[in-house]
């Protein structure tokens, strides 16, 4: 671990990777020293995550029985015939069922952001404040499309949680770090790194003061590591370079949380009296 940067906001106002390979002097190291959370290492890879050990039931095709009463869910972002290579799927392990709320009810409409850059869009509509739209193409509904969003907050997201069921978002903070609460683990986000935030996960930000940055989305695609091309065997982000969160679980009871979905570029909320963080493994 580096020992010459002692002030965290070091890591902040510099590019951390280039700093750790600076004359060798200080040692390289994966994450920044101020970053409380452990990960693993990997763009597009299988990975496996447990909080408590034992849960991840081995040799099944399809788990049936769980152990300590836990529900076994998948979250799948593929055509079930698709082939293997672009099948996309996550079992997690849950003290509650996701589908245990209270239903849902319509949200009124953000004017800043939008979601349908179509011709026959008469008005702008999305969802979220704090959010805003700058520009975009396409239209979720048709899985095809980006937008770009900047967004601005100064509070945590208290007992909520968001839903992008439109696509995927890829964040990039530009003032203050991030705290993301995702039901795969969490994530410290700093300025001068990206995270990125599948379609239909269920996630909450905390802050640890006024943060602002910028939101690409993508509709019906993945993001993907480019080829590398003329670069040859080495190129500037390799799969080993992205971190991928580890398990990490809160269980409750009588707390009521509001959970908000973003679909075709409108509101809606369900509620529930039980974290949506309760994935043990």
């Amino acid at each position: 671990m580096a020992q010459k940067l002692n002030d965290p906001k070091e890591y902040q106002s510099i590019f951390h990777w280039s700093e750790t390979q600076k004359n060798g002097e200080i040692p390289s190291f994966a994450l920044r020293k101020n970053d409380p959370y452990q990960y693993q290492a990997g763009f597009n890879n299988s990975f496996e995550s447990e909080a408590i050990p034992g849960v991840i039931p081995h040799g099944q095709n399809s788990p049936r029985c769980v152990r300590y009463g836990l529900y076994a869910e998948q979250m799948t972002a593929s055509a079930f015939v698709a082939p293997r290579l672009r099948n996309k799927k996550a079992r997690l392990y849950r003290a509650r069922p996701a589908v245990a709320h209270q239903g849902f009810t319509e949200l009124p409409d953000n004017k800043n952001t939008e979601s349908n850059f179509l011709p026959l869009n008469a008005r702008r509509v999305d969802f979220v404040e704090g959010l805003a739209t700058i520009a975009g193409s396409g239209d979720p509904t048709l899985r095809e499309g980006i937008a770009t969003h900047v967004y601005l907050a100064n509070e945590s997201m208290s007992k909520k949680a968001f839903v992008n069921s439109d696509g995927d978002f890829l964040i990039v903070p530009q003032q203050g770090a991030l705290d993301i609460q995702t039901e795969f683990g969490s994530l410290y986000v700093q300025p001068g790194e990206i995270c990125v935030v599948q379609r239909g996960q269920r996630f909450c930000v905390n802050l640890e003061g006024p943060s602002r940055g910028y939101i690409l989305e993508i509709w019906g695609a993945n993001f993907e590591l480019p080829e590398l091309g003329p670069l040859g065997a080495n190129g500037l982000a390799n799969a080993r370079d992205f971190l991928h969160p580890t398990t990490k679980y809160e269980i409750t009871h009588d707390d009521p949380w509001s959970i908000i979905y973003k679909l075709g570029g409108k509101f809606f909320k369900s509620t529930q009296n039980h974290s949506p963080f309760d994935v043990v493994a």
